[in-house]
């Protein structure tokens, strides 16, 4: 029998770490919306329960595994829009969270301009910046990920909807301008994915769990960020 050729056992690698994983668990999701202010707060954990019957169509949405342990930058930001809702996994086997926010909010706009009911659209979007801040989505799928991955969904999970003070005590203040948006918006989630990969590598070196503390601040990015997005789309009306 022929050897395979490299390229194509580098991709079977890839697939193997790939696998589905889910995000904060859902109570976890919907605080993050209700704190940042989202109307429709109930359907933060939508998405998840979409993954169940859309399978990858929607689930590669929700993390960037980053295999390359690369820097995150506005420019990589915008190379993954154009994959949201792709199920590629020979070419895209890391996923396109970071696009997907993007993506999301483009599709919603679509949605407004055409009359359409839209607002299931910025759930999504909702769904997505609060999987921005869990620090497994964005560091490979490696063994260490698949050991704690479920545990550090849920680290907050049992307390939180009596900890909303929580992540307002470590949200903080982003502009968006109106003028660059999109630009802004790259610029933010680079920089959130950036701070919580770093986080994902210390939690893999030293081979625990996330704390409640760590947890706390990681999500007050994503409320931070989300009410950010949100305010950009209420001074527009």
């Amino acid at each position: 029998m022929k050897q395979l050729p490299l390229k194509i056992i580098a991709v079977v690698a890839l697939l193997l770490f790939a696998a589905e994983a889910w995000a904060w668990h859902d109570k976890t999701h919907l605080m993050i919306a209700k704190v940042a202010g989202r109307a429709s707060w109930y359907n933060a954990a939508g998405p998840d329960l979409a993954k169940i019957k859309a399978g990858h169509i929607e689930s590669y949405n929700h993390w960037y595994n980053n295999n390359a342990l690369t820097p995150v930058t506005p420019q990589m930001v915008f190379a993954q829009i154009d994959r949201y809702n792709e199920r590629n996994r020979l070419l895209d086997a890391e996923g396109h969270l970071y696009g997907a926010i993007i993506a999301s909010l483009r599709t919603y706009d679509k949605y407004v301009r055409s009359g359409k009911y839209a607002e299931y659209h910025l759930d999504y979007c909702t769904h997505y910046i609060g999987d921005l801040s869990q620090p497994l989505h964005n560091i490979p799928y490696d063994d260490y990920n698949k050991t704690w991955h479920s545990a550090t969904d849920g680290v907050v999970e049992d307390t939180i909807w009596n900890e909303e003070d929580k992540i307002t005590a470590r949200m903080y203040d982003i502009r968006l301008s109106a003028e660059s948006f999109e630009a802004d918006l790259a610029r933010e989630i680079a920089r959130i994915a950036n701070v919580t990969r770093q986080l994902g590598y210390q939690l893999s070196r030293e081979n625990r769990n996330l704390t409640r503390e760590e947890a706390f601040i990681q999500l007050g990015h994503s409320a931070s960020l989300l009410k950010a997005v949100l305010a950009h789309y209420q001074t527009r009306k």
